[in-house]
């Protein structure tokens, strides 16, 4: 795993920590935390790996609609949650 790969997932978890217990995120707000200005937007695949690697370890939970999806199979934006 990348020292980015490594980067997202600690920005997810931070953010997500910062937050209400039930609140989510999106995968930008951990890309735009760990890119730069300009750069963030190429970390948008980057960031849902990470999510989906946070999954596979029980740390958090995909959603869309406020309803738990599988990433895999999910279309368009998704928000990350705390497990």
């Amino acid at each position: 795993m990348s020292d980015s790969d490594q980067r997202l997932e600690a920005a997810i978890l931070d953010l997500l920590a910062r937050r209400a217990p039930t609140a989510t995120i999106c995968p930008s707000d951990a890309a735009r935390e760990v890119g730069d200005a300009d750069g963030w937007r190429e970390l948008m695949e980057p960031a849902r790996r990470a999510a989906a690697r946070l999954v596979a370890r029980g740390e958090v939970e995909i959603t869309q609609g406020g309803q738990v999806v599988d990433l895999a199979t999910a279309k368009g934006p998704i928000r990350i949650r705390r497990r």
